[in-house]
Parts: structure tokens; C-alpha cells; sequence
């Protein structure tokens, strides 16, 4: 075996040995590559910096019948050291006025921002002031507070759009028009927005984007301590904003921004593995541009493309969808790889999806943590034999609210077991089409915190096209759903051939729903608790077979009659504990 050695404060002109050891990654990955056989690169604690992505291909797959693998020195053993991967950088020539700390940075552009480590919130106020309307091309108000704010720069947020869906627009420019005040939005977002942003329900009609739920990223928003903003109005000229907390110091904290989009991309890459890292500041700068981020479901969004029109009653309700959304991307992208593997490391501190693979094989993540991220912690659409498997995903859709904790669509024989998902905005986790997916044994809590019309686990589409290769939900337990109108575990939009089976669902909305359009198709609900009955489960469906669930409504009685199920569901390092 081949073994390398990379640290911070190391010489990327030494040989990368324990005692002379590599100071970057780029020069362990092209000593990897040189390697035969077996190659195991030890990563030395502290944070190892990116100026630039590090791209994977097929010339770092390993030899046949080995591995490379990328690991904190001392993994899996008390002694294992902090190491940290970062796209960041850290500011620290601050200008104070005023309580507030400035840093001219130049060209930098980026959305997040963490101080002494933690994420720190975009400033903002909850809506335009004044008397508001919609124009063609954005907002007039009679207000004369927005000609005070920095376009562009400023961005709208429109939180439940569609009862599932959080959009995000920027301010081309504000400009006086008489006694009141035009905003004008970014082109081609707003109009793209205008023609997605169409359906009908329960007698009302909606067209385009409404009146904003939120504002954000002005100076002028500055008014809670452990906020920012950073003004663009000055191309290449930007400035950093920040109102410290109580005890901050311009010379002391640790203030890091973003900079690159992505840490890691691979194409094409074979049995690598990444054991004991953190992977940490990243961001993601579409929604802040021309094209804005027009979010339609989940981790789709609309990129301009045609759109189509989803009847869910004839002449009285229908919705306006994509025809094919766009996926939000990842900070570490893996496309048509295969052995990849992920053991017991962290992902945070991302300003898209902390882990996103399309297409491949043979895909494992193991043991790891996601948390503080823009979207998603994991998206999985296509591939084969995926594994997900004794997870943490805890506090993500920090910015993009419609974000699953676990997102999967296209996939074969993918399995998502054992894993913890609590305190996310939308769905816990969710599965599209697919074939062989085996949803086993997760606990989720604290889902659908912020938006509506999801689910604990959400799964829709067809799932196979027999019984044994259909989806199996199987001992997953779903506790605390939040948001009015949900389902805390939710078979939807023409799903078919699902199990449904010893799963415990409590304190939800609705805990099921067997009444969807399109209905569902060859799905079986067997041996589920409940603390209320799904709605449709008094006259069932064609389509479902419901057969020995138990609704319990005494919160005492039904916690001894899961508890084996209890048991059973979430991490197995807890277990393991």
C-alpha cells in the first residue's frame, strides 16, 4: 500500500511522507495517481483550503481490485485528528462605524457567511413598506425607503408560492417614478416566474409571483446582532457587511466566506472513499443573479424551459409545473461514478446540497453528518445499488426551503436505512420514481417546518412494476410533522407498488392520505400505528389494500404498543452507544 501524508503547514515540493508530508490535496491527488495498488492519503488536522475545485475523473479511480482512499489520520480511532476541507476564506481587514464591521472584498460574491464557525443570517426586513402593488416588471410602493436600498444585491423571497414552494428573485434596480417608488426585478426571472406561477384551487387563481414574504441583503436591514449583508452595487467593488454579537472583536473573530461553488466533482471516478473529513464553505450564486431561483418542488427548480399544465379537477383546480425542472446542485457533485464511499464524515457550512450523484453505481454514504446547509443533504437521481445508511441530517433548507433532507429519484435498488432527519423545513425524506427502494427503520422529527403539502417521508410515482420490485416503507418511525396541511407519512401522485408496513406515525397533520390524483396503484398498507386515522382509510380506495393498522389514540397506550418499532428506528451508532 501506498501511503501519503498531506498537512496544512506542509511543502507540496517534499515527498508527502509522515514526516515530510504534502501541503495540499492537489498534490496527494497527483500523487495518487502516480500510485499502484492500494493508496491511502492521510489528511493531518486542520484546515486544508481550496482555491480551486478538485475535480475527480477516471484517472483517480483506483487499480482494479483496490481502493484510494482520503482520510483524517487516525480515523476510526481515539486519536483521530479535526481536518477539516474548506472552499473558504477568511476576512479580516474590518473597518468599524457605527457598531458595524465593514471589509471591502473586492469581487467576492457569495450568500452565506460564518463567524467563529457558525452560520450567521443574511439580514432582512419581512416585507417591502408602504402600500404595494405587482407591475409587469415588479413592485411599485408609495414608500420612499427602498431608494435608500443597494441594487442590485437586494433580493425577494416568496415563501408559498405553491403551498410547497419557496421562490427567490433579485433587484435589477429602484428607481423614483412621481411620489412613489418602482422595483424592478431581474430579467428573464421575474417573467419566467410569471408564466410558472399559474394555477387555480378551491375558486381562487394565482398569477405570477406575489408580494414578497421577505427581503433581504441591504445595509439598511442591519438591525439584529449576528446578521450581514453584502453590497454588489458597485461592480468589483463589493463591501461585507456585519453586526457582530455582544463579545465579538474585528481582531479576534473568525469571520470566513464562501468562495468556490463546489469542493469536490467527480466524473467517471471508481472505488475511492473519503473517511473522517469535514467538508465545509461552499456556495452557490444562481438564485442572486438574472436568473433567480424559481422553485417548483423539492430540489427542482425552473430554468425557463417549457411548462405544463397538471388537472387535478376538470375546470376548477390545476397547477403549472416544469416540464423538466432543473436540480439544484451540490457542493460535492459525484456524476457516473461507482464504489464511492462516504464514512463518518460532516457536511456543513454549504450554500446548495451538501452531496448530490447522478447516475453511477455502487454508491455508499455511512455514519456521516449533514448540517447547516442551503439545501438538500443528500440528492440522489438515477444510479444503482445506492446504500444510505446511519445518517444525521439536522437543520437544512436553511436558505431554499423546499429541500428534503433526503431526496431520491430514478434510483434502482437504492436502500435508506437507519438514518435520524429532524428540524428541516419541507419533507424528511423523499423518493420519485424509482425501482427496489427500501425506505427501512428512519426516524424523522421536526419535518415540514416551513412550508406545506409534504410529509415525515413523502414517496410518489411509480415504483416498479410488480411486487417485487415495487418500494418497500417499512419500520420507520415519523413523529412531529408540523406545518397545517401535511402528511406525515405521504403516498402520492400516482404512486404504485409501495409496501407500507410497521411504520408509527404521530403528532401529524394527517398522518396518511390513500385519496391522491393521480390514485394510487397497487399499495399496500399493513401493520402501521397511528394516533389518528389517514384520511380515505374509512372507505378505502380502489387501488390500496389496507389491512391491520391500528389508529391509538392515547398517547400513553400508543407508546407502549410501538415500542418496538421505537427501538428499532434511527441511528445504529446510537444503538451501537
Amino acid at each position: 500500500m501506498t501511503e501519503l501524508f498531506v498537512c496544512p503547514t506542509g511543502d507540496d515540493s517534499a515527498p508527502g511522507s509522515a514526516d515530510r508530508p504534502f501541503a495540499t490535496l492537489r498534490r496527494a491527488q497527483q500523487a495518487a495517481r502516480e500510485a499502484d495498488g492500494e493508496v491511502l492519503v492521510q489528511l493531518r488536522a486542520g484546515t486544508h483550503l481550496l482555491t480551486e475545485t478538485l475535480e475527480f475523473t477516471e484517472r483517480d479511480s483506483a487499480a482494479k481490485g483496490s481502493r484510494i482512499s482520503y482520510q483524517a489520520y487516525g480515523f476510526g480511532t481515539d486519536e483521530q485528528e479535526l481536518v477539516e476541507v474548506s472552499g473558504g476564506r477568511r476576512i479580516t481587514d474590518w473597518q468599524v462605524r457605527d457598531g458595524i464591521w465593514s471589509a471591502d472584498v473586492g469581487e467576492l460574491d457569495f450568500r452565506q457567511l460564518s463567524v467563529d464557525g457558525k452560520r450567521v443570517e443574511r439580514a432582512g426586513i419581512e416585507a417591502i413598506p408602504g402600500s404595494t402593488r405587482r407591475t409587469d416588471t415588479g413592485y411599485v410602493t408609495d414608500s420612499a425607503e427602498p431608494l435608500q436600498w443597494r441594487a442590485p444585491g437586494v433580493e425577494l423571497v416568496f415563501r408559498g408560492v405553491y403551498p410547497w414552494t419557496e421562490a427567490r428573485c433579485a433587484v435589477a434596480e429602484i428607481v423614483q417614478d412621481g411620489e412613489n417608488t418602482e422595483i424592478r426585478m431581474a430579467q428573464p426571472a421575474f417573467s419566467w416566474g410569471t408564466d410558472l406561477y399559474r394555477s387555480a384551487w378551491e375558486g381562487e387563481q394565482m398569477t405570477g409571483l406575489p408580494l414578497p414574504s421577505r427581503v433581504e441583503n441591504d445595509p439598511a436591514f442591519l438591525t439584529e446582532p449576528g446578521t450581514f449583508a453584502l453590497d454588489r452595487s458597485r461592480p468589483g467593488r463589493h463591501v461585507l457587511n456585519y453586526l457582530p454579537r455582544a463579545g465579538e472583536d474585528p481582531q479576534r473573530t473568525r469571520v470566513v466566506v464562501p468562495v468556490l461553488e463546489k469542493l469536490i466533482h467527480a466524473t467517471g471516478t471508481r472505488d475511492v472513499s473519503f473517511r473522517g473529513l469535514v467538508f465545509a464553505d461552499a456556495t452557490w450564486l444562481r438564485p442572486g443573479g438574472d436568473l433567480g431561483f424559481l422553485h417548483y418542488h423539492a430540489n427542482g427548480y425552473h430554468d425557463g424551459g417549457a411548462l405544463d399544465t397538471v388537472v387535478v379537477i376538470e375546470d376548477q383546480a390545476w397547477v403549472t409545473v416544469p416540464t423538466e425542472a432543473k436540480t439544484m446542485p451540490a457542493c460535492l457533485s459525484f456524476a457516473e461514478t461507482s464504489g464511492i464511499r462516504f464514512d463518518r464524515c460532516r457536511f456543513t457550512r454549504l450554500g446548495a446540497a451538501g452531496l448530490g450523484v447522478l447516475g453511477g453505481a455502487d454508491l455508499t454514504v455511512r455514519g456521516c453528518d449533514f448540517d447547516t446547509l442551503a439545501g438538500s443533504a443528500i440528492s440522489v437521481d438515477g444510479g444503482t445499488h445506492t446504500v444510505i445508511e446511519d445518517n444525521r441530517v439536522q437543520r437544512i433548507g436553511l436558505d431554499y426551503s423546499g429541500s428534503p433532507g433526503i431526496a431520491l429519484s430514478n434510483t434502482v435498488d437504492c436502500t435508506v436505512a437507519h438514518n435520524e432527519v429532524s428540524d428541516v423545513p419541507h419533507c424528511g425524506i423523499t423518493a420519485g420514481p424509482g425501482r427496489g427502494t427500501r425506505i427501512l427503520r428512519n426516524l424523522t422529527t421536526d419535518t415540514m417546518g416551513v412550508l406545506a403539502d409534504g410529509g415525515g417521508i413523502y414517496l410518489s410515482g411509480p415504483q416498479g412494476d410488480r411486487a417485487d420490485n415495487g418500494a418497500v416503507i417499512a419500520g420507520n418511525v415519523i413523529i412531529d410533522t408540523r406545518t397545517p396541511y401535511n402528511f406525515g407519512l405521504y403516498t402520492d401522485y400516482g404512486a404504485a407498488w409501495v409496501t407500507v408496513e410497521g411504520n408509527v406515525v404521530q403528532r401529524a397533520d394527517s398522518t396518511a392520505v390513500l385519496l391522491v390524483s393521480p390514485p394510487l396503484e397497487h399499495v399496500t398498507y399493513r401493520g402501521n400505528f397511528w394516533d389518528a386515522d389517514p384520511i380515505g382509510s374509512q372507505e378505502i380506495p380502489d387501488g390500496v389494500d389496507y389491512l391491520d393498522n391500528r389508529t391509538v389514540t392515547d398517547e400513553t397506550e400508543f407508546e407502549a404498543a410501538t415500542a418496538r418499532i421505537r427501538a428499532r428506528a434511527g441511528l445504529l451508532r446510537d444503538t451501537a452507544d
